[in-house]
């Protein structure tokens, strides 16, 4: 099989999960030279163009690839290759386990999962929405309820044919929030604006396959690169709750669903209740840890294809819980944000914790449970080509 965007950690954890249960896996990248091609369970690495600028000549050099190694299942990783792939079905002659593209755009829109949630006694953050660059007119900023975050509909935009990979910003006043909007790519529109939520981040990660849940997992977010919120630097598997579960599962059945989701929601830190951020709709950053924890969603995936019947409802939730995971080079990066730049700076919520306290954290190098989430012993290449990328500035 082939895995695509090796320079992900995703990548890298399903190398790991999948060779090591005997299946031939190669990696392509757009350097040629990635984590997860430098795994010992990865047979080869190859070199793909970059599926976010040119995507067409992506296909090309993955149907190129798919044929030269006799491959018969391709799992793209990061979303512009699965937006490159997913329509060219028929050209790459190999299993592609996902949706259609037509469910995984609907399921990547914002918008349009946050319109759906409150069917689903989902609660969704106050917002705003600004459908085109021109909607700005129509703000009036005492009617807005700063701090503000700024999020595109979609991760990856497209505007006149060109896709652009988009992030959230945040706006603490009215002067702020003209001088984000100024900066805007105009890909970025349909553009949410959304009262902040804060609190924790917290993760339910589920296989649907045949309307059938094969797995179920939770994790919450203790450090996140940015610090203001992003992919998480570190985490801990914890018990997924049942209703919530249940709730995330109905969204995604909604959007007629299969295959592996994440769920990620922001548990208000005043009120307990979970605000739905988004859904990913593909293999997660932090994969490893469901992996450490015992939920092997890779090789489930490919046995869910294969027919196999899903565990007993009573089998879900035994995973270990309390199992943490840290990305080591991410959680430095976390480091040097906080120490070279102000709270206000990093447009840090009010109960982030001090730079004390932060370097405190960090120096514990090791807890009980923890597990580094790059560097393994039997495996330790991935570390070393990630280092040496890292002092480069990579």
């Amino acid at each position: 099989m082939l895995v695509t965007d090796g320079e992900q950690r995703a990548a890298l954890a399903l190398v790991r999960a999948l060779g090591g249960a005997g299946h031939t896996v190669h990696v392509c990248s757009q350097r040629g030279r990635s984590i997860a091609g430098a795994s010992r369970y990865c047979r080869t690495e190859h070199r793909a163009s970059d599926a976010l600028a040119t995507p067409d000549r992506f296909v090309d050099d993955v149907v190129a690839l798919l044929r030269a190694q006799q491959v018969d299942v391709v799992i793209p990783v990061a979303e512009p290759a699965i937006l490159a792939l997913l329509p060219a079905r028929e050209r790459l002659g190999a299993c592609v386990p996902f949706v259609d593209a037509c469910t995984f755009r609907r399921i990547s829109d914002k918008a349009l999962l946050l319109e759906a949630a409150p069917r689903f006694g989902i609660a969704i953050p106050a917002q705003r929405t600004l459908a085109q660059p021109s909607d700005r007119d129509t703000l009036r900023s005492n009617a807005l309820d700063f701090p503000l975050v700024l999020k595109p509909s979609r991760s990856v935009g497209e505007h006149e044919g060109r896709r652009a990979k988009l992030g959230v910003r945040f706006a603490a006043d009215a002067a702020q929030l003209e001088q984000r909007l100024d900066a805007l790519d105009a890909a970025a529109y349909p553009l949410l604006l959304q009262q902040r939520v804060v609190g924790p981040g917290v993760g339910i990660f589920l296989l649907l396959w045949g309307g059938e849940v094969h797995a179920v997992f939770s994790h919450r977010r203790i450090r996140e690169k940015p610090p203001s919120g992003g992919v998480s630097v570190y985490r801990e598997s914890i018990a997924a709750e049942p209703e919530l579960a249940a709730r995330s599962r109905q969204l995604l059945e909604h959007f007629g669903w299969h295959g592996v989701a994440m769920v990620e929601y922001k548990l208000d830190a005043a009120t307990g209740t979970p605000y739905l951020m988004e859904i990913n709709g593909r293999f997660w950053g932090s994969l490893q840890l469901a992996l450490d924890a015992g939920v092997d969603f890779p090789n489930l995936l490919l046995g869910a294809m294969d027919g196999d019947v899903p565990p007993p409802a009573d089998h879900f939730g035994r995973y270990r819980e309390g199992v943490r995971s840290r990305w080591w080079w991410g959680d430095v990066d976390h480091l040097v944000a906080r120490m070279l730049h102000s709270s206000d700076d990093l447009a840090l919520p009010p109960d982030a914790p001090g730079r004390w306290r932060v370097v405190r954290d960090f120096l514990t190098v090791w807890r009980r449970n923890d597990r580094n989430e790059i560097l393994r012993a039997n495996d330790p290449w991935p570390f070393v080509r990630e280092t040496g990328d890292w002092l480069r500035g990579r």
